[in-house]
């Protein structure tokens, strides 16, 4: 028989209860930290595409590697709005889902310079690790101190609930 172990949240100090030598109940603030990352990238990438580079010079870099210029607005549009989503905690698994093409495109552009970020214009290393960090927001989900939370009844947590079986029971 397992026995459940009482330990306070780092966070908020509140007593929980965890499982022994796991640290469950620390998921949703590992999915949190991994939201709030993947959140602030995203902006900061469209926000560079609309300051650094411009939208008409984004446009023009999209033409050059072979994708339509127009697509450049768009993109820009799907990762100021969908890192801001991140960074709130609405709609993760979705965004993350959504935000995947997007790196795909990207990795398109650098996988001819080869893995490491460092080459010049850019491996591919970077995309991948972007990729897989937005599936495991996808797996994860939303987190602690996600609005989400604040939208429905039930806060969602990275881990469900465990079936007890009483519905079956019923």
């Amino acid at each position: 028989m397992r026995t459940r172990a009482h330990g306070r949240c780092p966070l908020t100090g509140r007593s929980e209860r965890l499982e022994p030598g796991t640290g469950r109940r620390l998921d949703v603030y590992a999915a949190l930290v991994l939201r709030i990352g993947l959140g602030a990238v995203f902006v900061a990438h469209a926000l560079a595409k609309l300051v650094v580079f411009t939208l008409p010079g984004t446009a023009a870099f999209f033409e050059a590697h072979g994708f339509p210029g127009w697509t450049a607005y768009p993109i820009f549009g799907i990762e100021l709005v969908g890192g801001g989503l991140l960074l709130a905690g609405l709609w993760t698994r979705i965004v993350s889902a959504t935000l995947l093409p997007v790196m795909a495109g990207a990795w398109l552009v650098h996988w001819p310079n080869g893995w490491s970020f460092t080459a010049p214009n850019g491996g591919w290393e970077y995309v991948a690790f972007l990729s897989v960090a937005l599936v495991a927001q996808g797996l994860l989900g939303d987190g602690a101190w996600a609005l989400s939370s604040r939208l429905t009844r039930e806060p969602r947590h990275a881990m469900p609930k465990p079936d007890t079986g009483r519905a079956a029971a019923a």
